[in-house]
């Protein structure tokens, strides 16, 4: 059971609830703090004052003043009129990742929702009952106003869930078989709901919790390449990356020394008077360090994110004020994603290049596309034309989505940050450059099976034991395409790494 709390939630927790199907409870600390910004909305919907979100209309419509007793059709409006999402839904585990942030914020005490309301959302999670939200429809200004909408429509008995059992039904019908009862929503609820940044932040956190794992995958695979490469370990002296000081750069050398060690490969060409090898095997740790640095800037931006009030107007209990502010815009999320989709390209770019050195014959001391009878076979030639391919797309990825901007709602919204764009491609380049990553694991694993009876390190002969167990060596020719996918799978699941006997880290 994990305490939301409304400042502590972390990026494990959360992947926890999205992919694991954790449970989540409101603190009692944050329930005292949501019951005392709820008294400041009631005090100002009785009051005679307009106040925006509570007895006004929304964006452009801020200056229409709502009656008192309309105050909860508006609220329920806006989520009817903001519903306009369009496309597949998003899976699960992004609406379960939405569900525990929003409920985090306002758990926060700063948005003015009645206790029973979050109390709905926290339940909802953990019964099961997952709102249908389209893929797309949010621009990231007032936050993710599309994506939140169709989420809060199945707390008030509207919309689509799938239920617990996993069956799309209506919203009303979802909530009844999970034995929950809908909310009828009152002053600024509605606003509450959907006024942040919790689906692009949502999709943005579960990329990261993937893109780490590809990081620590990606240096395994490049240590199994150089020696399948028998390249030197000289570059990654720690003294070279003690004078150029960036923590990543410095992680990923000590990484490929320590995962080298002991590899008789290594030894068998100590001396062999090469001076120089190619940039892919010589500046891996420079190239993946600084996709490292990249995850450690989007790592504090979800972490702050997950946390932080993002709603307008934001509650203060202390003085019980409402004041009118912007922190539901996006753009540091957006520009978190982007930094996340041009780092893992970069894992992909240069994984790739390795790739290559493996299957040519010019480039390397191994036989062409690593099969001993090539021309009747043609080996894993296509799985590097694959790797070309999907780095090619991730190219097309990396262009940031976070310098775009259309005005919306008549104007007043005239800056938006497409977040949720930018946090969409994001997970889809982080799958991309998985894939790569795992083509090259397929072509250093064959490399050094095809050095026998020479053996890697003891750390690299146990990733190469565990893809052995899911892919065998290539003795002739057959479909790749189960084999990419079976290494995938093994590094997005974390198991590639865990194969392996000392800490990658």
């Amino acid at each position: 059971m994990i305490a939301l709390d409304g400042h502590s939630l972390t990026l494990d927790q959360l992947t926890s609830i999205a992919e694991d199907g954790a449970a989540a409870t409101v603190a009692p600390e944050a329930r005292e703090r949501v019951e005392a910004a709820r008294a400041v909305v009631e005090r100002a919907a009785a009051g005679s004052e307009s106040v925006y979100g509570v007895n006004t209309g929304f964006g452009a419509l801020s200056n229409v003043r709502i009656p008192a007793d309309a105050l909860g059709a508006l609220q329920l409006n806006l989520l009817r009129s903001h519903a306009a999402g369009v496309g597949p839904p998003l899976p699960v585990p992004f609406v379960r990742a939405m569900m525990a942030l929003r409920a985090n914020v306002l758990a926060k005490g700063y948005s003015g929702v009645r206790p029973d309301t979050l109390d709905l959302l926290v339940a909802m999670l953990n019964r099961g009952v997952h709102p249908i939200v389209p893929r797309r429809g949010s621009v990231g200004a007032s936050g993710d106003l599309a994506p939140l909408a169709h989420l809060a429509l199945v707390l008030v008995g509207e919309g689509e869930a799938f239920a617990a059992g996993g069956d799309r039904q209506p919203g009303a019908m979802a909530l009844a078989a999970a034995g929950l009862t809908p909310v009828t929503l009152a002053a600024k609820e509605g606003l509450a709901l959907i006024n942040g940044t919790q689906a692009s932040t949502g999709v943005l956190a579960l990329a990261l919790s993937r893109a780490h794992r590809l990081a620590r995958a990606a240096d395994i695979t490049a240590a199994l390449s150089l020696d399948a490469l028998r390249a030197s370990v000289h570059p990654f002296d720690a003294r070279i990356h003690a004078v150029r000081p960036f923590a990543g750069q410095a992680a990923t050398a000590d990484n490929l020394l320590r995962l080298i060690a002991g590899s008789e490969i290594n030894a068998s060409h100590a001396h062999c008077g090469k001076v120089q090898d190619a940039y892919s095997l010589r500046c891996a740790a420079q190239v993946h360090g600084a996709a490292r640095e990249a995850l450690d800037f989007v790592d504090r931006v979800v972490a702050t994110e997950a946390n932080a009030a993002t709603d307008n107007p934001m509650v203060f209990a202390d003085t019980g004020d409402l004041v009118s502010g912007g922190n539901f815009h996006a753009a540091p999320v957006a520009l978190a994603a982007d930094v996340l989709s041009i780092a893992v390209t970069h894992l992909a770019t240069i994984s790739e290049r390795r790739c290559d050195r493996l299957m040519n014959p010019a480039l390397s001391e191994l036989p062409p596309f690593l099969t001993r009878d090539s021309g009747l076979h043609s080996g894993l030639m296509l799985a590097q034309v694959t790797a070309a391919a999907l780095t090619s797309e991730l190219k097309s990825l990396a262009h940031p989505a976070s310098t775009d901007t259309i005005p919306t709602s008549a104007s007043k919204e005239d800056h938006v940050s497409m977040s949720m764009g930018a946090a969409l491609k994001a997970f889809d380049a982080v799958d991309l450059a998985t894939h790569v990553v795992a083509i090259e694991a397929l072509c250093a694993c064959q490399g050094l099976d095809l050095l026998a009876p020479l053996r890697t390190s003891a750390a690299l002969r146990g990733v190469l034991t565990t893809v052995r167990r899911e892919v065998p060596m290539l003795a002739a020719d057959r479909s790749l395409a189960p084999d990419i996918a079976a290494i995938a799978a093994l590094v997005a699941s974390g198991a590639f790494e865990r194969a392996c006997p000392l800490e990658v880290k």
